[in-house]
């Protein structure tokens, strides 16, 4: 399997982890140690989805996407940082303590993370733009959902979930573009046609 298609199936992934996070937050799911445990997943998920994007859209994506590229991955493995840390240490400690790692250190750093995440993805979303090379609307699913994603601690929950579910179709669909690409070769899409030999 391609690195094309390894990435779009990690879309696919995350789209459907960001559904099923929705859905468990909004009670349209029950709350089972499987839901919780899968629920980091999707940042990760699409930290992969988004290399293969970038792979795909660099050679015209310029400085901007790679800019693009290195802040939005960062802010999603600071995403899969703060959910892991979410679902799988804080419920283990106190309130007061959760409390006070939040009013400290751990607060901050769960703070810059999401503007990290909200700047890259703004500017990473630019650049597919431009570079022609993803659906635009797809793109714009993904920016305009991961906007109250990533701003989740000061937007009413109903806005961040259904952001999530958007952002997941985006993604979605994005990954499909991504599984139709044929290959690349160093900055450029290689076509599957052979070449047209001169004549004469």
């Amino acid at each position: 399997m391609s690195v094309h298609r390894v990435a779009a199936a990690a879309g696919f992934v995350c789209a459907v982890l960001l559904v099923v996070n929705s859905a468990r937050r909004a009670g349209l799911l029950p709350e089972t140690a499987l839901t919780h445990a899968i629920a980091p997943f999707a940042a990760l998920a699409g930290l992969l989805a988004i290399t293969g994007i970038y792979l795909l859209i660099r050679g015209t994506a310029g400085a901007l996407g790679l800019v693009g590229y290195v802040l939005n991955s960062a802010g999603l493995a600071g995403a899969f940082a703060i959910e892991y840390t979410l679902h799988f240490v804080f419920p283990y400690l106190g309130g007061g303590t959760v409390s006070g790692l939040l009013a400290g250190g751990t607060g901050r750093a769960f703070l810059i993370t999401s503007i990290v995440l909200l700047v890259g993805v703004l500017t990473f979303s630019a650049a597919a733009v431009r570079s022609g090379m993803m659906p635009v609307v797809a793109v714009l699913l993904y920016a305009g959902g991961m906007v109250p994603g990533a701003l989740r601690s000061v937007v009413p929950l109903p806005v961040y979930l259904g952001g999530l579910v958007i952002a997941g179709i985006g993604v979605a669909w994005m990954a499909t573009r991504l599984w139709s690409a044929e290959g690349v070769d160093g900055d450029v899409v290689v076509s599957s046609r052979r070449p047209v030999r001169p004549t004469g």
